[in-house]
């Protein structure tokens, strides 16, 4: 869809739309108010490694409905999403100005990193896009190194911290906590028979990075209504499971959630997955995590 009004544009990735990003995006909107501009972010999609690595399993913090939700949420005037295929990582560095950038984005301004490359083999970087700029109207204006380095060690840091358990970092510098959207399938039922009945989570988007295996304490929307609860991310070793199983146990909560897309917030880990040699000591674990997770909800969000 074609933009008539003149924009601003930042362009990139945007996973996890973190606080780096955040800081980048709140710059877009104030500049683009400031200069009477529709701020824009350009983002892309599928991740270009999926598309000219696909052997390269990578594992990203949001699927691209989640990352357009999030973006959403920051005044930006528009998200817009361009198909990442071979034939678009083959236009030459002019023929993606002149076809994205300028007719279809209206661009007059472009906030961009100083490490910015672009165009066919990315052989093109911001000292042509500033002579691009001349020829077809927009200006130029560079993230420092040290903002770029910021947003390099923020997704490294998120990634680490979650596949460490480590909630609480994670979420810190995402500035929001991390969640996991999807489905609600059928289980094997084994919560229900330990009076703890599991909501069973498919994110559907295999490259979405899955937290350490552990368990959680969470928080959702229903309805309108928050609701908490505690959430196993794992296997089911005192059942012999082989499958990790993304399993949610909502306090207060007595409704049929099979088929509905649930998104459910991580707020912090209460321990890691371990066996039990019975049953009945995983059962009075489970009400000890539900007692520990009470006292952090009421803490922290009562």
């Amino acid at each position: 869809m074609k933009h008539k009004s003149p924009s601003i544009i930042t362009i990139g990735t945007f996973d996890g739309v973190h606080i780096g990003h955040q800081k980048i995006i709140e710059r877009l909107v104030k500049t683009g108010k400031e200069k009477h501009l529709k701020s824009i972010v350009l983002t892309f999609f599928p991740h270009p490694r999926m598309v000219l690595q696909p052997n390269f399993d990578i594992k990203l913090l949001h699927s691209i409905d989640e990352r357009q939700e999030v973006l959403s949420q920051f005044g930006l005037d528009d998200v817009v999403i361009t198909k990442f295929t071979k034939e678009f990582a083959n236009l030459s560095a002019e023929d993606y100005v002149k076809q994205i950038l300028v007719d279809e984005l209206n661009a007059k301004h472009i906030i961009i990193g100083y490490d910015h490359h672009f165009g066919k083999n990315r052989t093109a970087n911001i000292d042509d896009l500033k002579i691009y700029g001349k020829k077809y109207g927009f200006t130029v204006e560079e993230i420092s190194a040290q903002d770029i380095e910021d947003v390099a060690v923020s997704s490294t840091k998120i990634r680490q911290s979650l596949l460490e358990g480590d909630i609480e970092t994670a979420n810190s510098y995402l500035g929001y906590p991390y969640f996991i959207s999807g489905k609600v399938i059928k289980g094997k039922g084994i919560g229900k028979t330990l009076n703890f009945p599991t909501a069973n989570i498919d994110p559907q988007e295999t490259y979405k990075l899955i937290p350490k295996d552990g368990v959680y304490v969470v928080k959702s929307v229903m309805d309108g209504v928050t609701v908490f609860g505690m959430m196993n991310i794992g296997k089911n070793p005192t059942f012999e499971g082989e499958k990790q199983s993304i399993e949610v146990h909502f306090f207060d909560l007595n409704k049929d959630l099979y088929d509905k897309i649930i998104k459910v917030e991580i707020l912090n880990h209460l321990r890691n997955e371990c066996k039990f040699e019975t049953v009945t000591l995983l059962k009075a674990q489970l009400q000890n995590d539900k007692i520990n997770a009470v006292k952090y909800i009421e803490k922290y969000y009562e």
